[in-house]
């Protein structure tokens, strides 16, 4: 059987930005386009070029390998040509593949937010669209409020979409921008839809005002939509939009679905999919939603009593799925070979070679258990986890060896008599067998220290120079006066723009600085010297 295509457009880095609390610099932007590739996502959506330096800055060029590179939009305004409306050129002389315009399909809401005649707005779409095509782009039409417009005037909000299609738009997305539409009105809209534009055509996408993103997105796949666009961990506005990290295991995990639709998710790759989910929150410097389907801590937990027994016999009996397809573990039946399979699965990923007969293999499963009781999280710490590996493996030099360090911060005024707060720190470190001594000042305690620690080391002082420290998060694991501190230090080398994570917990907010900041310098020589 013959299955249909099931194309996944993430939004993240747009709707998502919308999110309360949320606001991506273009580093980060990168790293996240990077997690979409590497979990294979279709098309990945920028933001709005022009709207802010941010999205204009990351529009500069492309920044995804294998996905269609997005840029959303609005079309065209009325009264304007297209060469007079600044919003539509800035998307087509961006680096994006693709042009997401978003268009007003109900038409109170033209009347009242565009201010023009429902004409006017069909017009605005099919030129904005006819535009995009010439430049050779591949268009895709968002028609907002398509649902409440539809319950309006049908009429209406159908030529808004068989307009777009026509035009040359490759989709066109019924979007429940107010998120509430419920599955079963849903599901009958979109199969009059079809009637119109093919569900071939078509997308959905489904913001969670009352819970039913995910469903509403299925049901639309179940009436013939073949695009659904939705965000890592279901960010966005309001109460969030509909969450891929879910959506993607249960389209390729639940024979419903499995039987008649194809994506371009991997299984390796959904093999990944639990630790791009908490790469994503240590990224938003958020705690991971414990109880977050597929991907929580909790997913696969089972408590002590009839279930724990039944599990130990045949984990079916309380399992869905099995939890190693989504890169989960089970919490009450974990074997050391289970656990030892998913750390050799994430060996290879780094490509460390290393039999799984190996007796150390053992030690470093005990080595990642025990540090991650004491609060270390490496699925957003790649660095750190590959550095902790090839130290038990024997394979880290003993490039420097910090015997001491000391920080201090002083308010004082300066010479212009400025009341000003400096940072001064001291590293003491031995390079082969020679002590050196580095004092530096910074704008804060971790600025001072890295400063100091790359000041003088010895032979390897050129590799050093290269790299960067780009963003500093800080997550406090537990209250009280005796609470734990997590850190994460993103670093990159300024030749390649590689950017790798590292981390460091305990219970002063300096000392896990300073760990981490310690793992990012051994790892840029570790690698310069490779």
């Amino acid at each position: 059987m013959t299955r249909d295509r099931l194309y996944l457009f993430d939004t993240t880095l747009r709707d998502g930005a919308q999110t309360a609390g949320i606001d991506f610099s273009v580093e980060e932007k990168i790293v996240i386009a990077e997690l979409l590739d590497r979990l294979g996502i279709d098309y990945v959506e920028g933001g709005y070029p022009g709207a802010n330096p941010t999205d204009t800055a990351f529009f500069s060029e492309k920044r995804t390998r294998k996905a269609t590179f997005t840029a959303f939009g609005m079309t065209k305004r009325a009264g304007r040509s297209l060469a007079n409306d600044p919003g539509v050129q800035l998307l087509l002389d961006s680096a994006a593949e693709a042009i997401c315009f978003v268009a007003k399909s109900w038409d109170y809401h033209v009347k009242v937010a565009l201010g023009c005649s429902n004409e006017e707005n069909v017009a605005s779409i099919r030129e904005s669209v006819e535009a995009a095509v010439a430049a050779g782009r591949e268009a895709m039409v968002d028609c907002e409020h398509f649902f409440d417009g539809y319950k309006a005037n049908p009429e209406y909000a159908l030529e808004c979409a068989r307009t777009a299609y026509e035009a040359g738009a490759r989709w066109v997305v019924l979007c429940d921008t107010n998120g509430g539409t419920l599955p079963g009105e849903l599901r009958e809209i979109v199969g009059a839809v079809t009637k119109v534009v093919p569900g071939t055509h078509l997308g959905i996408h489904a913001h969670d005002d009352t819970g039913h993103a995910v469903a509403n997105s299925l049901a639309a796949v179940e009436a013939g939509v073949r695009q659904i666009q939705g965000t890592l961990n279901g960010i966005g506005e309001r109460c969030g939009n509909a969450n891929l990290i879910t959506l993607i295991p249960t389209l390729m995990l639940k024979p419903a679905y499995r039987a008649q639709l194809e994506l371009g998710v991997s299984g390796e790759a959904l093999a990944e999919i639990t630790s791009i989910s908490r790469a994503f929150d240590e990224i938003i410097n958020r705690s991971p939603d414990r109880h977050a389907p597929y991907v929580g801590e909790n997913a696969f937990a089972t408590k002590a009593g009839i279930h724990a027994s039944a599990i130990l016999k045949e984990p079916q009996t309380y399992e869905h799925v099995p939890p190693e397809t989504v890169g989960n573990r089970r919490r009450v039946l974990v074997s050391d070979q289970a656990g030892k399979s998913n750390l050799l699965g994430e060996l290879q990923r780094l490509g460390i070679a290393v039999d799984k007969a190996d007796p150390r293999l053992d030690a470093l499963l005990a080595d990642v258990k025990e540090r991650e009781a004491q609060g270390y999280a490496y699925e957003a710490a790649d660095a750190s986890f590959e550095l902790l590996a090839r130290r038990r493996l024997g394979e880290v030099p003993q490039f420097f060896d910090v015997k001491s360090f000391r920080v201090m911060v002083e308010r004082r005024h300066n010479a212009l008599g400025e009341l000003v707060t400096v940072s001064e720190a001291v590293v003491k470190l031995e390079v082969d067998g020679e002590t050196l001594m580095s004092v530096a000042e910074g704008n804060g305690p971790v600025n001072a220290l890295d400063k100091a620690l790359r000041k003088d080391l010895g032979r390897y002082q050129e590799a050093i120079d290269a790299m960067e420290l780009i963003d500093f998060k800080v997550r406090i694991l537990n209250g009280g006066t005796d609470a734990v501190t997590r850190v994460l230090v993103e670093s990159q080398d300024r030749r390649t723009h590689k950017r790798w994570f590292t981390i460091g917990v305990s219970g002063n907010i300096v000392d896990a600085s300073f760990q981490a900041l310690i793992d990012s310098h051994t790892y840029t020589l570790l690698k310069a010297t490779r």
